[in-house]
């Protein structure tokens, strides 16, 4: 655990107060929805690893976690992107943009119809 007054606290007290703003209502059952439908990182396709909830428009531009902007990302994407754009994180990490944009709207429409 970082001392209480190392810049990594500081960061994390930061990071809480903006995700307790940006007024993000996921919740686990919406979680769990969301693994069963991508069931691998969302951005490499890396299957069998430990999935972390990553925010497609990152929470520090405005981004939310709901059900349509959380994706399954795997460690390393999820370092990785940090709060970067992701299409453009994409095509400067050579990962298959076309497809994940693709398969995204597609979840994020049947997620709208399940809920309607």
């Amino acid at each position: 655990m970082p001392a209480p007054n190392s810049r990594r606290a500081r960061a994390a007290k930061r990071r809480t107060r903006r995700v307790a703003a940006s007024g993000s209502d996921l919740t686990e059952a919406e979680w769990f929805r969301i693994l069963d439908a991508w069931q691998r990182c969302a951005y490499c396709g890396a299957d069998g690893v430990a999935l972390q909830k990553d925010c497609v428009l990152p929470i520090s531009r405005g981004g939310r976690y709901t059900l349509e902007n959380v994706v399954p990302a795997c460690r390393s994407c999820n370092a990785s992107k940090c709060n970067d754009e992701v299409t453009g994180w994409m095509r400067r990490k050579r990962l298959d943009e076309a497809t994940f944009l693709l398969f995204w709207a597609q979840t994020c429409a049947i997620f709208r119809r399940a809920d309607a």
